[in-house]
């Protein structure tokens, strides 16, 4: 139960702030901006299952794809890690203008033709929210080679992002208007410091697990 326990706290941290639903709240309102409402609930509500079913692809399947292509797990543990550390400390270091620089040039043409392409994909569940779910898929794998509980904490755990994915977008106006600018970047950098620490952990995981297996080679 307290190794299900971790491993819900680590997809929930470890995922949260490369989805980050909350900075990608306001390009979310900014590219609706047109729609009422209930139209806007309804498209956070399609692009937050999208979310939820690619997560749960990368992290349950997304090992055995690398299996098939003979990477261990120790190797996708040690270069997720670095993807993690590097997203991170690139989310450190990214400034407001920059962010919204990335999606400017994004304008909204129908209500849920973009709901995949671009709301979806990039903007809410890109390449580094991808490599980093199969990296936690591969670390419980390595672990607990996918206990009962564990998997019921990754559900949980992907389950709760999506769902928050559907708060922070369907109520984006509300949240705006509550935390502020300040209160949206003081959120995204706290969060954006432990990833930089948990690509550090699931790193040093993989370095230690190929440190093992070196001794027992040689010795």
């Amino acid at each position: 139960m307290q190794d299900a326990a971790k491993n819900l706290v680590l997809v929930l941290v470890a995922l949260f702030p490369i989805v980050d639903p909350l900075g990608g709240s306001p390009f979310f309102l900014a590219l609706t901006g047109e729609y009422t409402p209930e139209t806007r609930k309804a498209l956070s509500w399609r692009i937050a299952m999208n979310c939820f079913f690619l997560l749960i692809g990368s992290y349950f399947i997304g090992t055995y794809v690398l299996a098939f292509f003979g990477i261990s797990l120790p190797v996708v543990q040690v270069g997720g890690g670095l993807i993690v550390i590097a997203t991170g400390w690139t989310l450190l270091k990214q400034r407001d203008d920059e962010k919204h620089d990335v999606h400017r040039t994004v304008q909204p043409q129908d209500t849920f033709g973009q709901a995949f392409y671009p709301l979806t994909m990039p903007l809410t569940v890109g390449p580094g929210s991808i490599s980093v779910a199969i990296t936690l898929g591969a670390n419980a794998a390595h672990r607990h080679a996918y206990h009962p509980l564990t998997i019921l904490a990754a559900l949980v755990g992907l389950t709760l992002i999506a769902i928050s994915v559907w708060l922070c977008y369907a109520f984006a106006d509300r949240l705006a208007r509550i935390l502020g600018a300040t209160g949206m970047t003081v959120i995204t950098q706290l969060s954006s410091f432990f990833l930089v620490c948990i690509g550090v952990q699931i790193t040093w995981n993989g370095i230690k697990a190929l440190l093992e297996s070196i001794t027992l080679h040689f010795g």
